[in-house]
């Protein structure tokens, strides 16, 4: 099982993308965006807010999200990339980012028609394009509701499940210790399982983060706003060494 520290990106314009992927591309194999549309959470961040509106969807709004493959064909080093949707409708938009990014993580609470169906539709669509796919969970949410939707390693279900350790629409906020409960028990049905937290993670919660069960480490503001980017990434990184292989 692999472990990651995935930087997220919580900007509002493509400027904003480029100089925080270039801020810890050297660092770290994984970034994420953070994609709001001001419906779902009362956020909205690129691209939706260079292509605002519920309904003006289109060749505009690709245009936008190609420009990630700028990014992709310039890093110094191949970087991925995973798009956190928190958007009402994620399947208006899963095929445009299904062509520019490598993961895309959709919300159990967003208005997926026919949601467990709509899911599994979802999962087939990406694995079709060779892509993996995760489905995020709000703090409140139990997390017995993905059951239907992972299964044995290999198995054509979800690649992750992400743990939403605050309220999702705003960075900065302070971890909800009481989510990584969930994790454990989830550990526990799903061994082989990527299991994924965002949200107020530092150097001082990591060690009780990892020893939860989690594997995939999401930090935006104690990255970003940290004197040393290199040295932050590198303290959470030693603690999932140092407690991943103890």
């Amino acid at each position: 099982m692999k472990t990651e520290i995935i930087p997220t990106i919580l900007v509002n314009t493509f400027k904003g993308v480029k100089e925080k992927i270039k801020a810890v591309e050297k660092y770290v194999n994984w970034v994420q965006i953070d994609v709001m549309d001001g419906v779902f959470v009362n956020n909205e961040t690129w691209p939706h807010s260079v292509v605002p509106g519920r309904a003006k969807r289109g060749a505009k709004f690709v245009k936008e999200i190609d420009k990630l493959k700028e990014i992709k064909r310039s890093a110094e080093k191949k970087i991925k990339i995973e798009a956190h949707l928190m958007v009402e409708e994620p399947e208006k938009e899963f095929d445009d980012w299904l062509k520019v990014v490598d993961r895309i993580i959709v919300h159990f609470e967003s208005k997926i028609i026919n949601r467990d169906l709509g899911i599994k539709q979802l999962i087939e669509k990406a694995h079709k394009k060779n892509k993996e796919i995760g489905l995020a969970l709000n703090p409140e949410t139990h997390f017995a509701v993905i059951t239907p939707f992972i299964g044995p390693k290999d198995s054509d279900g979800l690649d992750l499940v992400l743990l939403m350790t605050v309220q999702p629409g705003w960075g900065g906020q302070e971890l909800k210790s009481w989510v990584l409960e969930k994790a454990e028990a989830l550990r526990k049905i799903w061994p082989e399982g990527n299991i994924e937290v965002d949200g107020g993670v530092n150097n001082e919660n990591i060690d009780r983060i990892i020893k939860s069960g989690v594997n995939l480490i999401c930090a935006g503001t104690y990255i970003y706003k940290s004197k040393n980017i290199e040295e932050a990434v590198k303290a959470l990184r030693e603690s999932l060494s140092r407690i991943g292989n103890s």
